[in-house]
């Protein structure tokens, strides 16, 4: 497809950041050739339209990002923090009559109503994926959100566990796409040493919200009507996504090429500084070619078996939380309450562990390792401590989400280690899909009749977190040794490709791997 407005790759080229052209020979230049957006990135239109001064201050660049943050950061936080608070309420809902209602104090039928979510989850997101490169986002993540609320409010009309089997597995399909598409907002706005924060930023919702979500449903654990008030949790957190949804049609900025309210001379700033991740902005064509090269590429096989084995913890987390909490001797109600300080902990991992991959270079593996070690420690702890032991019990159930701070870093990982928008939006959603089974997993082995000190549970968790800290030195170790081959072969790191045939990362070899 060409779309007739801009350059070829020689005369852009000569029309590179830094150098002045003047308007009458930038104007001459646009009537006469095109940009190739089947090959190229469509960040090309971008740089080739502008007609200003093609160089910027520090403090210019600086501005924007702050006017990035404050209108991106906002939709993409509260999107997530109501993703997490619709997606944990079965754990809350638990306390206030859903399990009795439904049945699903029967064997596995509970761990099952969580763990269904997550093949839904697997299977609705290469969809959402696909829809994100080939649609303007912000309308597919609008359909999504919009969906997924009206879904939620039906679980107040479940009557039985197969009910709520079915719903859960729909909610997961419909819910499927926000995180990876997330993923490719992050990578399209902000350059790699910026994107590990931003990460962490959207991420930490899933414990900050676990501060507020408690107090709003310890209200609705009040009502007396004539319905369970596990059902008016639904209903209530459904109506309030349905109308975010709307929110984000209309305010959320897609990318640097078609964001609105941003000046030409933003955009312009916003394209072009990106050049340095070397790794595009936007291109809507799917390319089978990158598919097979991401799926022969040990890098990405790496982060998948990172985040299942990571997201085995999740299970105890958003499913069991609560329920712990309460077999330590608390009632419903206080054990609703006794989940804020976890979420403010881990809320608070989630952020400071970002931040210091964005102010440490090189530390982002480790990072990851370090949380996971937390979780660690956290699942010997409830494995090993007797049940009268309340005080170590609840910490260890407060650092249990610690792998969340390594979660964002690795997510950030995976977007500034893929190049080629086909194959890092495959990257983002094949990462996903590992999640999904992590996740399948973990409520699976919190047996019913192991209750309260569910064994089996903490030893999966336990050498699946060992596992995965392993996972993550080994791939910064390949990542390393691949970027000493290619200074080693006189191919020094540039950006003069970062725009040019949507290059992935291993054709690229100017193209450096984060560690």
């Amino acid at each position: 497809m060409q779309v007739s407005m801009n350059t070829d790759n020689e005369k852009l080229e000569n029309t590179t950041i830094g150098k002045d052209t003047n308007a009458e020979q930038l104007e001459e230049l646009k009537k006469s050739i095109t940009v190739d957006t089947l090959h190229n990135d469509e960040a090309l239109k971008v740089l080739a339209n502008y007609q200003g001064d093609e160089t910027w201050t520090a403090e210019e660049e600086k501005k924007l990002t702050r006017k990035i943050d404050r209108r991106l950061l906002s939709i993409l936080c509260i999107t997530y923090g109501l993703q997490y608070y619709d997606k944990a309420m079965l754990s809350q809902a638990a306390l206030f009559g859903l399990r009795t209602d439904l049945e699903l104090n029967v064997g596995l039928r509970y761990s099952m109503s969580a763990a269904i979510f997550y093949p839904g989850f697997i299977c609705g997101a290469y969809p959402a994926i696909v829809l994100a490169q080939r649609y303007p986002i912000e309308r597919v993540i609008f359909g999504i959100v919009l969906l997924w609320g009206i879904c939620l409010m039906t679980t107040a009309a479940c009557t039985s566990y197969q009910g709520l089997y079915v719903q859960r597995f729909f909610l997961g399909a419909l819910e499927s796409g926000v995180s990876p598409g997330w993923m490719l907002v992050v990578g399209g706005w902000y350059k790699k040493q910026e994107q590990a924060f931003r990460m962490g930023v959207w991420y930490s919702m899933t414990g900050y919200v676990s501060i507020v979500s408690p107090l709003i449903n310890y209200g609705l654990g009040h009502i007396t009507g004539s319905l369970s008030p596990w059902r008016y949790m639904y209903i209530v957190a459904g109506s309030i996504t349905v109308l975010w949804a709307f929110v984000i049609l209309l305010l959320m900025p897609p990318d640097p090429i078609r964001a609105k309210r941003f000046s030409d001379r933003e955009r312009y700033i916003a394209v072009a500084r990106m050049r340095v991740n070397n790794s595009g902005v936007r291109n809507t064509h799917f390319k089978v070619e990158q598919m097979w090269e991401l799926l022969k590429d040990v890098k990405f096989w790496l982060t998948f078996w990172m985040a299942l084995t990571m997201l085995v913890a999740n299970g105890p987390v958003s499913t069991f939380t609560p329920i712990i909490i309460s077999d330590l001797g608390f009632s419903g109600l206080n054990s609703l309450l006794l989940v804020m300080p976890a979420g403010a902990v881990i809320g608070t991992i989630e952020l400071t562990a970002p931040f210091l991959a964005m102010r440490f270079p090189g530390w982002r593996s480790f990072l990851v390792a370090i949380t996971v070690a937390g979780t660690l420690l956290a699942s010997l702890l409830l494995w090993l401590l007797p049940q009268s032991a309340t005080g170590g019990k609840l910490f260890a159930v407060y650092i249990l989400a610690s792998y969340g701070g390594g979660y964002a870093v690795l997510m950030s990982l995976v977007i500034a280690n893929s190049a080629g928008y086909t194959k890092r939006s495959l990257g983002s959603s094949g990462m996903f899909v590992g999640y999904c089974i992590g996740n399948f997993i973990g409520p699976l082995v919190f047996l019913e009749e192991e209750k309260p000190l569910y064994t089996t549970g903490w030893i999966v968790t336990v050498v699946t977190s060992a596992i995965c800290i392993i996972l993550a030195l080994v791939y910064r170790f390949i990542c390393d040794r691949e970027n000493k081959k290619r200074d080693k072969s006189g191919v020094e790191e540039a950006f003069d490709h970062a725009y040019e045939d949507d290059l992935t990362d291993i054709k690229n070899k100017q193209f450096r791997y984060t560690l």
